[in-house]
């Protein structure tokens, strides 16, 4: 004898029901079947629904009645013939007056009991398995229907019934005896009391009925058919990536049911773990896919970690205070008045001190909770021997779930850190000594970075999605972009990191995609597809969607932009940028951001805002990292200038190479930033505090070779007027320098704690004579490069490198 059990999506409308019987009719051709079937999709809830408004005198549940009706009679319409529907339309008529009876007392009385309510409920899977029954019966005339209420027998704890085992058992037995049926339909979810009434066995009691079934029949195996291929690694629904679990041991099942997994009901469990029956979920939608076998039979070899669950709407109630230290019987009474008021404790965690008690109960329950233990412990507490109880709600429970966690070091600190990681504060810790699931309360807003952070980590071939909110896809973020998806591929196989990009925005649009933007024509979805760009609500956005592992790319030169990293950095929002406006900041700022990002674990990278793609600032951040000191530091630092001046000469004028830099990319939108010496000077600036040393922007001596006529320029139009009108300003520089052999260099130093910039005349016998096209080049001395110089050279400028370097960081970030 098989079990077989269908949920209420597998019976919500007679398209699905068709789906039903083709499987019990391939089922039965090989056995004898007793099939459990759930109400219909949604028609318990409209049945609780209904009760609450009769019995709050509102009308509205007769509409709620019709609609029951008209759902099920439209089902009739579809399964079965007309012919042959008489009988079973005068039944379901009957249930139906049956029905409105009791809502018509409930709205007269204006009231609802427990018993009441239950014998309410229980028409939901009457009338399902009524007209499933005779469906099949169409297809096999030897198929039969059975009440459960008449064998299945419960106390009068109405609303979540005990079973009555050995009453119920014989009862099973001696039916199956005596039935000829080929397939027996069963409405799950109802029993009765032995004194008659119709008693539930709560939510999700359908499972039960089938595994009570399974359990006096020693059936073989008991399944459960519903809409997923089985349990799952996570909510599929939460963590996409979840994948269906093959083989899971009672007591893992058991962790995960209780832990929110809905596809099976916790109780299913007990009647068939007695007598070892294995269960197996399957998907009523994909019959051929393996689904899932709970069963004792479980390979020790398996990943430790069978799934990760939760349970949301939580909230911590906390009882301390000195006065419960050393005194027996506190912990008693706090369950005790917890008890009588039928609230359920679900996370327990008691320091060791004896000082505190922290239970997590549903947030339904909290007010009432908080109410009736400050009451309890009253008079300690106006001694002030114990603290009034402290509620903390809108939280959350995840577990990590494995028989043989126990056998394997490591699993908690790995979830602690990887959690930590990605800023998810951890409010309390609870670990059974089996070992079986390690639980802890975050709040509720991180659960879904929580899920999807620890699943990554655990199953998924540690491989670390990073998201990525880019603002700025001028050249450089078109590089930029165009790099990740050249690369994507090699990344996910090399290096375990699986890059998406969820946000792009230009000064025009701005475009969000949280599962990731396809990078093959991103500038047509973000042409077509974009809001109006608008950085504030781009910053709700990023912070709403709490991803875990967000970067935050800055490819603009935007100084509104720069302002607003500290609102990222304390969202635990990595920041990667180009952008030199806020590192070259007032120190107090830079100092800040530095704060933020240490704090809130958030990486604030600007690799590239000196030397574009060259390990300048990760080569002086280890400088000083392994206790090495800078004493001095002269460079060439703007690759725009150095191209300009590698490529001035008597036939080429000033004028038509500074063009030329900002055709190829080279120079500032704005081209006087590169000239007038301020993007050096933000550069210099950089290096000097990223050494250890405190300075502003007003303390970098800025000796421009500018007239002050172009410096007072305010476009770019003019700017390059003003080049044409001073070409023989700009002619004589070059003409000073070519009579006294040398090449003309922009360089930066800084010595003795005081720093400055601009134009020099570099001799052939110096590192920087020979420097060609739009190198940079960086000479550190330290205490550790005394006589020879640490020298890092390279191309310093280009939208390429440039993006290649923000690209580093971004990946200097996944490895973390």
């Amino acid at each position: 004898m098989n079990v077989l059990k269908f949920g209420g999506t597998s019976v919500a409308n007679a398209k699905n029901i068709s789906l039903v019987l083709k499987i019990v009719g391939d089922y039965a051709q090989k056995d004898k079947l007793a099939v459990v079937v759930s109400a219909f999709s949604g028609v318990t809830d409209m049945l609780v629904s209904a009760g609450a408004k009769a019995s709050a005198k509102d009308k509205a549940y007769k509409e709620i009645i019709n609609t029951i009706e008209q759902k099920h009679k439209e089902a009739i319409d579809e399964l079965i013939p007309l012919s042959e529907q008489a009988d079973l339309i005068d039944v379901i008529n009957a249930d139906i007056n049956q029905l409105k009876t009791l809502l018509d007392g409930c709205y007269l009385l204006g009231e609802l009991s427990n018993r009441t309510s239950d014998a309410i409920l229980s028409f939901g899977e009457l009338l399902s398995s009524r007209i499933i029954a005779k469906a099949y019966q169409q297809k096999d005339a030897k198929a039969g229907y059975k009440d459960s209420r008449e064998v299945i027998k419960t106390n009068n704890h109405f609303g979540k019934a005990v079973v009555d085992f050995n009453q119920t058992n014989q009862l099973i037995a001696d039916f199956f005896k005596s039935s000829l049926n080929s397939v027996t339909i069963f409405p799950g979810f109802i029993a009765s009391s032995n004194d008659g009434h119709t008693t539930t066995l709560g939510r999700g009691g359908s499972d039960y009925t089938a595994a009570i079934l399974a359990g006096a029949l020693h059936s073989s195996q008991l399944e459960i058919w519903t809409d997923v291929n089985g349990m799952f690694t996570a909510n599929p629904k939460i963590v996409p990536q979840a994948q269906p679990i093959e083989v899971i041991s009672y007591q893992e099942a058991m962790e995960l049911s209780h832990f929110g997994a809905k596809v099976l009901y916790p109780p299913t469990i007990q009647p068939v773990l007695k007598k070892n029956i294995p269960i197996l979920i399957k998907n009523t939608f994909e019959p051929e896919a393996a689904g899932t076998l709970i069963t004792s039979n479980v390979s020790a070899k398996d990943n430790p970690i069978k799934g990760i669950s939760h349970i949301d709407k939580i909230s911590l109630l906390t009882l301390e205070g000195s006065g419960m230290i050393g005194v027996a019987g506190s912990s008693k009474r706090l369950f005790e008045v917890l008890s009588n008021e039928s609230i359920n404790v679900i996370f327990i965690t008691q320091a060791s001190s004896e000082h505190s008690i922290c239970i997590g109960i549903l947030n339904a329950d909290a007010d009432k909770a908080e109410s009736v233990v400050n009451k309890a412990f009253e008079i300690e507490i106006t001694q002030n021997k114990i603290d009034p109880c402290i509620v903390e709600k809108d939280l959350c429970i995840v577990a990590l779930v494995g028989e043989n966690m126990k056998n394997h070091q490591g699993i908690s600190g790995k979830m602690f850190s990887t959690l930590g990681k990605n800023n998810v504060n951890i409010r309390a810790i609870a670990q059974g000594a089996s070992e079986r699931n390690i639980s802890v309360v975050i709040n509720e807003r991180d659960v879904k970075k929580a899920l999807n952070t620890l699943h990554e980590r655990f199953f998924e071939d540690n491989t670390k999605q990073l998201n990525l909110f880019v603002m700025g896809v001028g050249n450089v973020g078109e590089k930029f972009i165009d790099q990740i998806h050249q690369q994507t591929q090699f990344l996910r196989e090399n290096l375990k990191l699986n890059v998406r990009v969820v946000a792009l925005s230009n000064s025009r649009k701005m475009l969000f995609a949280e599962e990731g933007i396809a990078l093959n024509d991103w500038k047509n979805k973000l042409d077509s597809h974009g809001q109006p760009a608008n950085r504030e609500q781009f910053i709700e956005q990023t912070q709403s969607l709490n991803l875990r592992n967000s970067i935050f790319v800055d490819n603009t030169a935007n100084e509104d932009v720069a302002e607003v990293y500290d609102r990222f950095l304390s969202k635990s929002i990595a920041v990667v940028t180009c952008n030199k406006i806020a590192c070259s900041s007032a120190y107090e700022n830079y100092s800040h951001l530095k704060q933020l990002s240490r704090k809130y674990n958030a990486p604030f990278l600007f690799e590239t805002n000196v030397g574009a793609g060259l390990p300048i600032i990760d080569t002086l951040k280890h400088l000083i990292a392994s206790g090495d000191k800078v004493h001095k530091i002269q460079a060439v630092l703007s690759g725009s200038l150095n191209f300009i001046f590698n490529n001035f000469s008597p036939t080429y004028s000033f004028h038509d190479v500074v063009k030329e830099a900002g055709v190829q990319g080279f120079t500032e939108p704005d081209p006087k930033i590169d000239l007038s010496g301020v993007d050096v000077a933000r550069k210099i600036l950089i290096l000097i505090r990223e050494s250890g040393y405190q300075m502003e922007m007003e303390g970098i001596v800025n000796n421009s070779f500018l007239p002050k006529e172009c410096m007072d320029t305010t476009n770019n139009d003019d700017f390059f007027k003003s080049l044409i009108k001073h070409a023989a300003h700009f002619d004589q520089l070059l003409a000073d320098a070519v009579a006294q052999d040398c090449r003309l260099k922009f360089v930066a130093q800084f010595e003795n704690g005081k720093a400055q910039v601009g134009l020099q005349m570099i001799p052939k016998d110096h590192p920087f004579y020979n420097l060609e096209g739009k190198d940079n080049i960086v000479l550190f001395y330290t205490d550790r490069y005394v006589d020879q110089p640490l020298l890092i050279k390279g191309a310093g400028a280009g939208a390429a490198v440039t993006a290649s370097g923000i690209f580093a960081d971004v990946i200097r970030i996944g490895n973390v």
